[in-house]
């Protein structure tokens, strides 16, 4: 079963005599396009952290102050699903996100091994899997074994080479990908509120 994300962006204005307060303004889905990226998951959330980075903001929880818009949305989710029917809820503002290294490594290698295939014009990666049963057999491998492989560790088993990889941020959440929308939206209300007044909320449902 996989995982997926859903989240909304807020920013944070005063009103006429009034204390700042949270507004609901994206919702997360439209912008980085429901897409599936158990790396950025890992990386920014600590979800589906195969990658093994440090998280730049887990397990935060639901903000108590969460705009209208945002409240309204875990009410009907819980009537819906149930309180377990999504987990993992947490938040980052644009000013975290404007401060993070993208070129910070994982604090180790990844759990799954990079496979890349021989071709006429070089190597070209195929995927990265937690586990194979053609390099469990080359290497002695049983069912189940859970083995931390050094950085830069390879086998190459027939035309498939197998590579233990340190990622990087940038890696995971590259510059042109889905994240990219997202940015910008909290880019643009950032200009006109602040850096810390504008936050992405994420939760996520198996």
């Amino acid at each position: 079963m996989g995982t997926d994300i859903s989240g909304f962006i807020e920013y944070r204005a005063s009103g006429d005599e009034q204390e700042p307060t949270w507004y609901g303004a994206h919702d997360l889905g439209p912008l980085n396009d429901y897409v599936r990226n158990y790396d950025a998951f890992g990386c920014l959330f600590g979800v589906r952290n195969f990658a093994n980075f440090r998280p730049l903001a887990a397990g935060r929880g639901f903000p108590s102050d969460a705009s209208a818009a945002l409240g309204a949305r875990f009410a009907q989710l819980a009537e819906w699903y149930g309180e377990d029917g999504f987990h993992s809820t947490t938040w980052i503002t644009w000013a975290e996100v404007k401060a993070v290294d993208w070129d910070e490594p994982a604090e180790k290698p990844d759990s799954r091994l990079h496979a890349y295939r021989k071709t006429p014009s070089g190597l070209r990666m195929t995927g990265k899997a937690s586990w194979s049963a053609e390099f469990a057999e080359a290497v002695g491998l049983e069912r189940g074994d859970v083995r931390e492989w050094p950085d830069g560790a390879e086998w190459l088993i027939g035309d498939t080479l197998y590579k233990s990889v340190t990622v990087r941020r940038r890696d995971a959440v590259t510059e042109t990908g889905e994240w990219r929308p997202v940015w910008e939206a909290m880019k643009e209300l950032a200009e006109q509120h602040g850096d810390d007044n504008v936050r992405l909320v994420v939760w996520f449902d198996d």
